[in-house]
């Protein structure tokens, strides 16, 4: 895991004016967070997710606030084909003609438990989610995120998966996969230095995963998911040019 100097002073207004950004679990979570803090610095963002009226009301809230209008790709990834990602991405390409980010933040998971009971079915929606989902997308959008000056994919990671942990079972094994893959296409996009993939591992934050994976943890103890987005406005703005291939996590929420 690598350290990153994210700079203490608040990024400007217009961080990310004139980009276009996608980003998956968009309708909750550090999704609908990072989607409203994208907006608010300027970019235009495509809100994708499987529950139409969770991503209706973040869009609402982006409109309410005089931020760039954003758009909507309803899409489950449990299910997703590579036809509908390439429809996404042809779908992209003709409303905005650009793509300049993709955040990777959609998960699947269903609870702690050892691995002997775990079934196929789950491990299969699981990797569906978790990686296949984030693969099939990058791969369908590679030709417009090429084409983009400067352009940024960010994986939302986990600690299950940076280091195994008992009890996390197919949803770690999933996020050491994405991990790898990161990583892996990372070397071989070297060539392309205009784009960057990087993975950002959030720590404990309030999110409806961590109320299912800490049942018991008092959830308003923890930092917020607005808490991380100096991270991920960095990494995803013109400020992180050049890093490429990391893992981080943000400092002040290690725990």
């Amino acid at each position: 895991m690598q350290d990153i100097q994210v700079p203490a002073e608040l990024p400007a207004a217009d961080l990310l004016s004139q980009r276009v950004i996608l980003i998956t679990g968009a309708g909750q979570g550090l999704g609908r967070t990072a989607a409203l803090s994208f907006a608010a610095h300027g970019a235009t963002v495509i809100l994708v997710g499987r529950h139409i009226k969770r991503l209706e009301s973040v869009y609402d809230e982006i409109e309410s606030a005089g931020y760039p209008q954003p758009l909507i790709f309803p899409l489950d990834l449990e299910i997703a084909t590579e036809q509908d990602y390439a429809a996404m991405a042809e779908g992209i390409y003709q409303a905005l003609g650009r793509l300049d980010g993709i955040l990777h933040n959609a998960a699947h998971f269903d609870n702690l438990s050892p691995l002997e009971i775990q079934t196929m079915a789950q491990f299969e929606t699981m990797l569906r989610v978790n990686l296949i989902a984030p693969f099939a997308l990058t791969k369908a959008c590679l030709p417009l995120l090429k084409r983009a000056q400067d352009a940024a994919v960010l994986f939302t990671l986990s600690n299950s998966g940076h280091e195994p942990k008992a009890y996390w079972g197919a949803h770690g094994i999933s996020k050491a996969a994405l991990e790898h893959m990161l990583k892996a296409w990372t070397l071989e996009l070297e060539q392309i230095p205009g784009l960057r993939l990087n993975g950002i591992i959030p720590g404990p934050v309030q999110s409806p995963q961590r109320r299912k994976s800490h049942p018991g943890e008092l959830h308003q103890d923890l930092p917020a998911a607005s808490s991380l987005m100096a991270t991920y406005l960095y990494l995803m703005g013109p400020d992180g040019v050049g890093i490429s291939g990391k893992v981080v996590q943000p400092p002040a929420d290690r725990k």
